[in-house]
């Protein structure tokens, strides 16, 4: 592969939904010679895709995050309450991460937050490369842990928990999921390719992953009344906004950099889905979606990615 070319792959927020960009990846995987984080130069990604994003940038497979979405999400999505779903996603961070740091990242990786009171992103990054400023101070991830940052990235309030984390250099700061801001974060991965490192928009190559877009589940008497007071309606409905106006500022900014969206919309009645979905049945289609999405776009993956015609 050249040297010459930034290649980019950045993953949409989405909840229980991150199982749709597992199945892409499965096959992206697949027809790669090497490693995907051997592949990208920039990994970037919000909420479930920082997830996913920071274990492919620290060399694990998408088979064994497939592994461990399937252990770990239903049992945080089926939670009870903003404090049990934060307690189990603060322990499962623990458990995959422990105590890595960015710095233990293979390759460039973003993952973006949003600060509650400064109303602002907070991109925790791996490589001072990727820094717009102050790199004399640049630490990788802001001296924070993997879990913390990915947390915050995480924190769908008013479901989760607002974090509170403290860098290195002594600022506490309050965080929430970076959905608010970028829950199609490409735009921010394009301004560290193009600005921080350099690259012409050209020579940028952006694969852009997102959740899918399903039609509503039929709720019960009980779950219609949960949800006057927890609208999952109206934050479903925010993310997928900001994810549309993302997407759409980056075709209008880089117009010019050679980019492949993935992100269908299912209109049948069995592919009902939210971001809090945690039955199996539901996340293995939405998997298999994610397979048959990328097969619509295999040649202009392979295409982008190994210069095939």
């Amino acid at each position: 592969m050249s040297s010459d070319v930034c290649r980019i792959l950045t993953l949409d927020g989405g909840g229980a939904k991150g199982f749709y960009p597992l199945g892409i990846l499965r096959e992206v995987e697949a027809l790669l010679p090497q490693p995907i984080h051997e592949t990208f130069d920039l990994i970037y990604g919000t909420s479930t895709g920082s997830i996913i994003a920071a274990l492919l940038a620290t060399g694990r497979s998408v088979g064994e995050i497939h592994e461990l979405y399937k252990e770990h999400l239903p049992p945080i999505m089926r939670a009870s309450g903003r404090a049990a779903k934060t307690a189990r996603l603060r322990e499962t961070g623990r458990q995959v991460f422990g105590d890595a740091g960015f710095d233990t990242a293979l390759t460039g990786l973003g993952i973006v937050s949003t600060k509650w009171q400064l109303e602002t992103p907070m991109i925790f990054k791996s490589r001072e490369t990727q820094a717009h400023g102050r790199r004399a101070t640049f630490v990788p991830g802001f001296g924070c842990k993997l879990a913390d940052a990915i947390e915050a990235s995480c924190s769908a309030y008013p479901f989760f928990e607002i974090k509170t984390l403290e860098t290195v250099s002594g600022d506490v700061v309050e965080l929430f999921d970076g959905g608010y801001c970028a829950n199609n974060p490409a735009l921010y991965a394009l301004a560290d390719a193009t600005v921080a490192l350099g690259h012409a928009p050209e020579s940028c190559h952006l694969l852009s992953l997102g959740c899918g877009q399903y039609p509503e589940p039929k709720r019960g008497f009980f779950a219609r009344q949960i949800n006057s007071f927890l609208p999952v309606q109206l934050l479903q409905k925010t993310l997928e906004v900001n994810t549309s106006s993302m997407d759409q500022l980056r075709r209008l900014l880089y117009a010019n950099v050679p980019t492949v969206r993935i992100s269908d919309t299912f209109d049948k009645p069995e592919m009902a889905t939210d971001m809090f979905e945690h039955n199996p049945k539901r996340l293995n289609l939405l998997c298999q979606q994610g397979v048959e999405s990328f097969a619509l776009r295999e040649g202009d993956v392979r295409k982008m990615l190994l210069n095939e015609e």
